[in-house]
């Protein structure tokens, strides 16, 4: 028994809901922590002393905008918010799972994978269709190996598409699988780890385990967010 069943008994609210509602709900408090904080006298210019929560989230910003800018270039910052927000929530949705007692962790459950998945893969094809136009399509279709000259106009001649354009149609949408997979599969295995020591040793020894989930789960997080990244990169480049 765990809090999640518990308040499932009793308000009839599905566990990974309400794992979900916890995560928005500690991401919207720590954003109204950091904003007054911002807009109090000189807190936009000075920042607080020793570690806080401000601080915490201040370098783990700069960490993800510094690869956005190199992954995606100098408009990075039109498409941060996203990266952010998929960032944000699977490390704390992550975080949330190491808390004995309190139930499995929203990034656990497929539908929430699945749910993240799904929304970078539509991203950043709206990214490239947007960028590109129709054009968009060619980057499935190959690598131009010929280029004729008709009516003063220059065509991009893609005779290996039939062979391109049904591999990378079933690659691009194999995404959606592989981030959902990627993400579920490594946090049902930390957890299940901590608990098993949890429930044979109780002190000391899953402590360690737990230190080492805090580093898968922000390892996870960062890792979604960088394919999230590196797939908008792609869909921005120039078809050849």
């Amino acid at each position: 028994m765990n809090l999640y069943s518990f308040m499932e008994g009793q308000v009839q609210v599905p566990p990974v809901i309400q794992a979900t509602a916890l995560v928005v709900f500690l991401l919207l408090t720590a954003g109204v922590i950091v904003r007054s904080r911002l807009g109090a006298a000189g807190g936009g210019a000075v920042p607080d002393e020793g570690f806080s929560l401000r601080n915490a989230v201040e370098i783990l910003v700069e960490a993800l905008a510094d690869q956005g800018r190199s992954i995606i270039g100098e408009n990075y910052r039109s498409y941060f918010p996203l990266v952010g927000a998929i960032f944000f929530f699977i490390l704390i949705g992550n975080v949330t799972g190491l808390i004995p007692g309190l139930g499995e962790p929203t990034t656990g459950n497929v539908n929430t994978a699945a749910a993240w998945a799904l929304i970078s893969f539509g991203a950043y094809n709206y990214v490239g269709i947007r960028q590109h136009g129709w054009k968009y399509v060619y980057q499935f279709m190959g690598p131009a190996l010929m280029h004729l000259n008709m009516g003063g106009k220059e065509y991009h001649v893609r005779v290996l598409t039939p062979v391109f354009l049904p591999l990378e149609l079933i690659l691009h949408v194999a995404r959606i699988i592989t981030l959902t997979v990627r993400l579920i599969a490594n946090m049902f295995a930390d957890h299940a780890v901590v608990g098993v020591w949890i429930g044979i040793v109780p002190v000391v020894i899953p402590a360690v385990f737990m230190g080492l989930g805090l580093f898968v789960a922000f390892l996870q997080a960062f890792v979604f967010a960088l394919l999230t990244m590196i797939y908008i990169g792609q869909a921005l480049e120039e078809p050849h």
